[in-house]
Formats: structure tokens, C-alpha cells, sequence
């Protein structure tokens, strides 16, 4: 699942290589997108979402207030 993922390898292709049915594949990606790894993901781009709502807040007030914007690096 990795080639296809994050190497963008195509499903017709993995399944002749392995000699499986192209749907077959397609039931394991499936099934993989309820697995731990994808709510661990979900969870880190919420966290991501959330700190970069923080700094876009905090440009707006200080746009608002008329202070300079200063960028900010590291959190």
C-alpha cells in the first residue's frame, strides 16, 4: 500500500505484478482507511489545522490593532 500511496504506483499495475485481482487491492486500501494509522494522521492534521487557525487569528488582531506583522518562526 505504501507504493501506491506515497509513491503513486497504480493499482492495475501492483496487481499484475502480484498476480491479484485489481479490486482485491482496492479492498485492502479500503479497508486500511479505518486502521489506526489513518485516525493517527487525522489527528495530527487536526493539530496542524488548529495551530495554524492560532497564528492566522493572532495576524488578523495584530492587522487590526495596526501593529507590524512579524513573522514568527518555530511555534
Amino acid at each position: 500500500m505504501v507504493r501506491i500511496k506515497e509513491k503513486g504506483e497504480r493499482v492495475p499495475e501492483l496487481a499484475k505484478e502480484y498476480g491479484v485481482r485489481p479490486q482485491s487491492i482496492y479492498s485492502l486500501l479500503a479497508n486500511s482507511a479505518n486502521g489506526p494509522n489513518t485516525l493517527l494522521e487525522l489527528s495530527k492534521l487536526k493539530r496542524e489545522r488548529d495551530a495554524l487557525l492560532k497564528i492566522v487569528g493572532e495576524l488578523i488582531v495584530d492587522q487590526k490593532l495596526g501593529k507590524k506583522i512579524q513573522y514568527r518562526y518555530g511555534g
